[in-house]
């Protein structure tokens, strides 16, 4: 684990507010009514980040910083039971290792996924996506965080920046058809787990961009969250990059509309389901241009940097 770059960033940061340094801070963010549990998983030949899974509260918030060319994937576990020592499973998105930690697992399907590619040097690009091919069990977005962004006033700044918001902010959980839903509605499967045949697998004869084409299913998917991955070679609307130049940071918020459905995660006060479609004049798209109001954007980057300031100074404090 590469401890010099987390100790090293936290320092300059709590020492100066602002420097280049070569990490990148992920900051998740749980606005969902009850506790989420993050996972995460990094590729092969990766090194692990600081943890591979936490409790994360209702309203709370965690940052976790990464080495350059660091890659990997994020998700959310809900539903879940730990018992003191941190044992116990969770109902979706488990990683199977028994603990809050994943310890090098995957999670299981259906859930929904982040993932990521960080540049390597200083001239490339990162690269990001939300994906549903393993299916759906929360909303999540992705919103990079860069001074560009947070002073842009208009739709070319941002597209000059690059570093577009993506996820799916919709409630699949509450729109998804009988043949697909777990349990009461926790989650909703990918066309590939729930029948398995090679043409909804992308496999086989299907394995390729000119024979797997998008189903019914994986079309319901993208009808209601365009900028995420519904089928296997969905990539040409569904990745998205921003330059190393820009020296980004992430948000990774769950459940982003405060009215979304609290079935998967088992609040005991659900709200209102919502009908928002992750669409052009939906509230993710007006993140990615720049369109959501000042005062929403300001308590996004509040969050980011209270986590920053406190991981800092319980870090200088530790060193």
């Amino acid at each position: 684990m590469d401890y010099s770059c987390y100790s090293f960033s936290l320092l300059l940061l709590f020492l100066f507010g602002s420097g280049s340094v070569s990490c990148t801070t992920f900051t998740f963010v749980n606005r969902c009514g009850d506790t989420v549990w993050p996972g995460m998983l990094s590729n092969s030949g990766r090194s692990p980040l600081e943890t591979t899974g936490f409790a994360l509260p209702a309203g709370g918030s965690r940052s976790l910083l990464a080495p350059t060319g660091w890659s990997g994937r994020f998700w959310g576990r809900t539903g879940c039971s730990f018992d003191p020592a941190g044992r116990g499973s969770c109902s979706t998105g488990d990683c199977g290792s028994g603990q809050v930690e994943c310890n090098g697992a995957g999670a299981d399907p259906p859930v929904t996924l982040i993932e990521f590619t960080l540049a390597e040097g200083s001239d490339g690009k990162d690269f990001y996506d939300v994906s549903l091919v393993d299916g759906y069990n929360l909303p999540v977005v992705v919103e990079a965080t860069t001074t560009a962004i947070n002073t842009a006033s208009t739709t070319a700044d941002t597209d000059t920046v690059g570093c577009a918001a993506t996820g799916c902010a919709a409630d699949l959980n509450q729109r998804c058809p009988a043949e697909l839903k777990v349990g009461d509605g926790e989650a909703c499967r990918s066309a590939c787990e729930a029948f398995g045949t090679p043409e909804y697998c992308c496999s086989g004869e299907f394995g390729s961009p000119d024979t797997c084409r998008p189903s019914v299913y994986s079309q319901m998917f993208k009808s209601a969250c365009p900028r995420s991955y519904s089928y296997a070679y969905d990539d040409a609307t569904s990745t998205f990059t921003c330059a190393t130049a820009a020296a980004a940071d992430y948000v990774i918020t769950f459940c982003p509309d405060s009215t979304v459905s609290q079935k998967s995660t088992k609040s005991s006060s659900p709200s209102k389901p919502s009908e928002a479609v992750f669409d052009d004049d939906s509230w993710i798209a007006s993140l990615a241009t720049g369109g959501v109001s000042a005062a929403t954007r300001r308590r996004t980057f509040s969050i980011v940097e209270a986590s920053l300031t406190i991981a800092a100074i319980i870090c200088f404090l530790l060193h």
